[in-house]
């Protein structure tokens, strides 16, 4: 197998691993607050504490994944289009 054809493999392999998991579970953790939904801080001790509510997910915790929000825009497209 040449290594162009394998880089082709390894590649068609990932994406369709990426539409797969965007089918599956179209929300991810958030990146800002990994998904608790709020910002860790410490107390004076040291100890965890629940912070501010993270205003990117507005403290849900998950997030549209990026290739599921394409897909969305595009069939909402389509259909308006179509109408």
């Amino acid at each position: 197998m040449t290594p162009a054809l394998l880089a082709l493999a390894c590649l068609l392999a990932v994406t369709f691993g990426y539409i797969g998991l965007c089918a599956v579970s179209p929300f991810g953790d958030c990146r800002k607050c990994r998904g608790f939904g709020f910002a860790l801080t410490h107390d004076r001790k040291g100890r965890p504490k629940r912070g501010k509510h993270c205003r990117r997910c507005d403290g849900h915790g998950k997030r549209i994944r990026v290739g599921r929000w394409l897909y969305n825009r595009a069939v909402r497209i389509h259909r308006a289009g179509t109408r």
